[in-house]
């Protein structure tokens, strides 16, 4: 049994330089966070500047136009704050989704054997990663409410939808039922993630493609739909119409919430455009011909082989690109939609705690963007090739 020889403190000792670096440099990060702290208590105290976290319990005393929960000027500052929260992330969940959904067409447009398709595909995507964002934002709102009719002149497409300067209104569901709906999405959600599961161990053990698109439709179909009629709890369809001079009942997407979220999809879609394409070529040519030798068409070639091998490659760049829709989701505040940035910045005009609000500002997005991290990672490494 071999015995371990003991470090030697001794400055010739490389180990012991590499620590005595890293003492010094920590004391130093540390000395210089003391004095800025202190400095900055020192010079809040000098000013009679109240400091801590006590504003969040007092009443708030302002309006916020719109809310995932019931909020009312009566409410206190924490609860603004977790109402902007909720909206920047009603926002950030949404513009994720659709931004996916668009730039994945979009990239695989790009490669698309028709001239014109990949022409306009290829035009979209310089257009629109190439104008700043801030822009896309004034002018999507401006269309929204300069250019839209008022609400009695509103587009009606569909019965129940009416489009105007005041914003998309769409029929909305109310009663008690809601609640066993939500339940029945849920477990509509898990059946279908554990059939995956066993369908993807089925594919490799045997071969055959298990339908999983389709069972996972009608789960997601049938289940809210069993747990409504299982419950017998009222469900009511509750259409909008227009009284006076706006639309009353109905769910109301209001201007500054689509024109914030059409730019951020629009936006970001062309980068994720970007990514897919980049990831789609950099699969070889023979696993193209190897696809198309089994008789597969283009479109279950893309699905089947193509996709599942650029996904290695594809999601790490998507990570960023996420994380940057997030972030880019504080530019609200510019068309007036109340996120966190816009409810903390009333919050700090009105009691003067402005570094509290920052770190509230800094916590929440570190806080959301370490989410979507570790999300990613470990989606990363569950598609990541395993070597045998």
């Amino acid at each position: 049994m071999r015995k371990t020889r003991r470090r030697r403190l001794s400055w010739s000792d490389p180990g012991t330089r590499s620590l005595i670096y890293q003492a010094l440099v920590l004391g130093l990060v540390g000395l210089c966070a003391w004095y800025l702290v202190s400095n900055t208590l020192h010079n809040l105290s000098v000013r009679n500047i109240s400091t801590g976290f006590g504003f969040l319990r007092r009443e708030a005393g302002f309006a916020i136009g719109e809310s995932v929960i019931d909020y009312t000027p009566a409410d206190t500052y924490g609860r603004a704050i977790w109402v902007g929260i909720l909206n920047t992330l009603r926002v950030s969940v949404l513009g994720i989704v659709l931004a996916t959904l668009l730039g994945t067409l979009l990239g695989i447009a790009r490669l698309s054997r028709n001239w014109l398709v990949s022409r306009v595909a290829n035009a979209y995507i310089e257009v629109m990663r190439n104008v700043p964002l801030l822009l896309q934002l004034f002018f999507w709102y401006a269309i929204i409410t300069e250019v839209m009719p008022g609400p009695r002149q509103a587009l009606h497409p569909v019965a129940g939808v009416f489009i105007s300067n005041r914003g998309l209104k769409l029929p909305s569901l109310q009663g008690d039922a809601l609640d066993w709906i939500l339940a029945g999405l849920g477990v509509a959600i898990v059946l279908a993630m554990l059939i995956a599961h066993w369908a993807r161990k089925r594919q490799d053990a045997t071969g055959q493609v298990f339908p999983l698109g389709r069972v996972a439709l009608g789960l997601l179909l049938v289940c809210p739909a069993a747990a409504w009629l299982f419950s017998g709890a009222p469900l009511s369809l509750n259409m909008p119409e227009l009284r006076g001079f706006n639309f009353v009942g109905g769910v109301t997407l209001t201007p500054e919430f689509a024109a914030l979220l059409a730019g951020l999809v629009i936006y970001t879609s062309a980068f994720v455009a970007e990514v897919v394409r980049s990831g789609i070529q950099s699969v070889g040519r023979g696993q193209w011909e190897a696809a198309g030798s089994l008789g597969l068409s283009r479109a279950r070639m893309l699905r089947l082989v193509i996709l599942p091998q650029a996904l290695r490659v594809i999601v790490p760049p998507m990570t960023s690109q996420y994380l940057n829709l997030t972030k880019n989701s504080s530019l609200a505040v510019a068309i007036g939609y109340p996120d966190i940035v816009s409810v903390v910045n009333t919050t700090l005009n009105q009691t003067g705690q402005a570094i509290e609000g920052i770190l509230i500002i800094m916590a929440a997005y570190l806080t959301v963007s370490l989410s979507i991290s570790l999300f990613m990672n470990w989606y990363n490494r569950r598609i990541a090739l395993v070597e045998r």
